[in-house]
This record gives C-alpha cells, sequence and structure tokens, in this order.
C-alpha cells in the first residue's frame, strides 16, 4: 500500500488517538499482534475486519475496559496504561458511543435514555439544563417530537438516531459507531449514514467506524484500515484499497 498518500493526507494533524505496538492475547489465542493505528482531528476512520478478528478488543482496550499485554495508547494525549479511575471516566466523557442495535433501555423513554450520561457527567453540563440539552441533542437527529415516547414505539432507524442523540449529548471529542448501519434496509442505512457525516460537520468530531457495510464505508471513510491476521494489514483510503492488486484485501470489498 501507498504510505506516501497516507502521510501527506495526515502530515501535521493533530492525534487523538495514538495505538503503537498493541498486544493481546488470552492464554494461547492472540488476538492482536503488534497492532498500531492513528485517529486525526476530524477523520472519519473506519476499521474492517472479520468477526473475530479483534475489533472488540480493540475498543475495550482504547477505552480502559481491557488493559493491553504490550504497547501504548494514547487517548487525547493521556496514556491510559497511567491513568486513575476518575481521570478514566473524565476521558470517556469525551468519547461518546452508538453501539450495534442501538442499546437503548427499554423501561426508560427517550428523554430519559438521554439524561441517563448528563447524570453520569454533570461536570460536562457547562450551566445547560438537561432539559435543554436532551432537546438540543434530539432536534439534531431530527426526533424532537419522540421525546416521551418509549423504544419499543420507535422503528429500528429511529432506535438508532436516538442512540447517536445519547452518544451527542455530552459534545464529545470522538465517536465510536460499532456496525451503525446493521440490521437496517437500505433507505435507513443511507440516512443514518448522512446523518454521521452531518454531525462530523456540525460537532469537528472523529470518528473511529466499525462496519462491514461497504457502502457505508465507501461514504463516510476518509481512511480505512483493515485488521486482518492480528494486525494492521493494510491502510488507505477506499479507492486505494478497493483497487488494491492483494487478494486479501480483495476479500473485503466483493
Amino acid at each position: 500500500m501507498d504510505d506516501l498518500s497516507n502521510n501527506r493526507a495526515t502530515s501535521g494533524r493533530t492525534e487523538v488517538i495514538s495505538i503503537k505496538g498493541l498486544y493481546k492475547s488470552f492464554g494461547e489465542n492472540v488476538v492482536l499482534d503488534d497492532f498500531n493505528m492513528n485517529i486525526y482531528e476530524d477523520e472519519n476512520l473506519v476499521l474492517m475486519g472479520k468477526s473475530g478478528s479483534g475489533k472488540s478488543v480493540l475498543i475495550k482496550c482504547v477505552i480502559g475496559l481491557m488493559q493491553p499485554d504490550k504497547g501504548k495508547i494514547e487517548v487525547l494525549g493521556k496514556d491510559i496504561t497511567k491513568l486513575g479511575q476518575q481521570e478514566m471516566d473524565e476521558l470517556r466523557a469525551e468519547i461518546g458511543f452508538l453501539f450495534q442495535g442501538s442499546a437503548l433501555y427499554d423501561s426508560m423513554t427517550v428523554r430519559e435514555n438521554l439524561e441517563f450520561p448528563l447524570r453520569r457527567h454533570r461536570n460536562k453540563m457547562n450551566g445547560n439544563r438537561t432539559k435543554d440539552l436532551v432537546m438540543e441533542a434530539l432536534e439534531n437527529v431530527g426526533l424532537a417530537h419522540t421525546l416521551d415516547l418509549m423504544p419499543a414505539e420507535l422503528s429500528g432507524g429511529m432506535q438508532r438516531r436516538v442512540a447517536l442523540a445519547r452518544a451527542l449529548i455530552l459534545k464529545p471529542k470522538i465517536i465510536f459507531y460499532d456496525e451503525p448501519t446493521t440490521g437496517l434496509d437500505p433507505i435507513t442505512a443511507k440516512e443514518i449514514i448522512l446523518l454521521m457525516l452531518d454531525v462530523q460537520k456540525k460537532y469537528n468530531t472523529s470518528s473511529l467506524i466499525i462496519t462491514h457495510d461497504v457502502d457505508c464505508a465507501r461514504v463516510i471513510a476518509n481512511r480505512i484500515i483493515l485488521l486482518y491476521e492480528k494486525t494492521n494489514y493494510a491502510e488507505g483510503t477506499f479507492t486505494e484499497l478497493s483497487t488494491s492488486p492483494d487478494p486479501k484485501v480483495k476479500a473485503f470489498f466483493k
């Protein structure tokens, strides 16, 4: 892969996540081996890999839910292996999550789902009222009218939008998207992808998008990393990777 084009594209930009030499195993099962990755300000980075390739383990290492066996992880300039519990919680408040399947609380209204992260991180409210932040987040995804509905009363696409509103409510600097279009029909999936682009533009977020959806990757990715054989096997733009002669790379884009 042509690393020069990637170097030109990222030259002079600030890293928000830096992973170097990450190694993680469970007994004799090696999941990540010398994995390297950088994410830059205002960038949408897509991570693609087969099921069971280590994508979830990677995310858990980045947010401090798992300790790597070796390697260095910096998030927003902080070495997470050196942070205490309170410092780690404060750092997690700068990261929004859109979980696969939305992961809304079924017993809570839309309003209560969005209020949940605010209760945990009141220091990020900056004097704003909870109601104002909830309404702003819902308006940003076009769902202000769902305020007092239950998740079961929403379509799959609406649930995904509410989940995105919840991820945005603390105005994070980084958003992790886990299979954001899985289970959605093509039209709704396209709407979610366009909404993700709008979010990046409005909030200047950096995003890590885990997806198997080639159409999603084509539209949203500034760069793509292929997690294969436990490491960063290939990296580049959609065009660079989708036209690669390497059969292992080509297999991701069929």
